[in-house]
């Protein structure tokens, strides 16, 4: 098991006796090491109680969309899930990703711009600093989010990611991040659940759509079969992405997908 001594001078390891005292309404959980935080809460999704999160140092198993793996250096980044119960109907849970990558955003700061579904872009390039895996068990809907902190370029993945740090963004503590993503995340969510889960009403597609550095863009979506290519020219109602094609009038609407940027249009 990983325990501080692993996580090099200059990233301090998470205090979690500080975070319980200053998470108003969340439990969390600090571990040092798991293959999966996403994992670990879905195994407990039928006698887990709302409200938990569950943070690791280091996550040795993590997976984003299409299976893609995940591992980023003990104290680097910050890795956790978190589980809750939305009582809305389903077909609304589309905007979950959506609404963490915004509570995501806001918690960095302006500088933070979203790609459809679920990642966090910066930098003039942007690069991807972190990503979103939102998974469900019958009324149980556990969100993870992979966020690059202190990640040096040699600790990068691939090229094209990037952390805070790289980016020169000042706030590089990942335990004020984590309090400062709930808070947004609790005001988002809650809001949402007020209009039972209707993202107009409560003012999310709007704060979204602001956001959303996918709209308006000129991408490449990479479908189970195809490949569609077009302009991004909105979101609709259940959070799917309007693409119409080249050469169409209509707009295909897109419920998952692996979205590349290739030019922003202009607005």
């Amino acid at each position: 098991m990983t325990d501080v001594e692993s996580i090099e001078p200059g990233r301090e390891p998470l205090n979690p006796a500080e975070l319980a005292d200053t998470t108003s309404g969340w439990r969390v959980e600090v571990v040092a090491e798991t293959g999966s935080t996403n994992a670990d809460l879905l195994a407990r999704a039928e006698t887990s109680e709302t409200g938990v999160v569950r943070v690791a140092e280091l996550q040795t198993g993590g997976r984003g969309r299409l299976e893609r793996s995940w591992i980023s250096p003990p104290g680097a980044g910050l890795t956790f899930s978190l589980l809750v119960r939305p009582d809305t109907d389903v077909r609304g849970w589309g905007w979950l990703p959506l609404l963490t990558g915004l509570a995501l955003a806001q918690a960095i700061g302006p500088q933070a711009r979203l790609k459809w579904p679920n990642d966090l872009l910066l930098g003039p390039e942007g690069g991807k600093a972190a990503g979103i895996l939102v998974q469900s068990s019958g009324s149980a809907v556990v969100i993870g989010v992979g966020l690059n902190v202190t990640t040096t370029a040699a600790e990068l993945p691939v090229p094209t990611a990037t952390s805070l740090a790289l980016q020169g963004i000042d706030e590089r503590d990942r335990a004020v991040i984590l309090r400062a993503f709930l808070a947004e995340f609790d005001a988002r969510y809650a809001a949402w659940l007020a209009e039972s889960g209707d993202a107009g009403r409560s003012g999310l597609a709007a704060a979204y759509r602001q956001a959303c550095a996918t709209l308006g863009s000129e991408v490449s979506v990479q479908l189970p079969a195809s490949t569609l290519r077009g302009l991004a020219v909105d979101i609709d109602p259940a959070g799917r992405l309007l693409v119409r094609p080249e050469g169409r009038p209509g707009a295909i609407a897109l419920a998952a997908g692996d979205v590349t940027h290739l030019r922003d249009a202009a607005r």
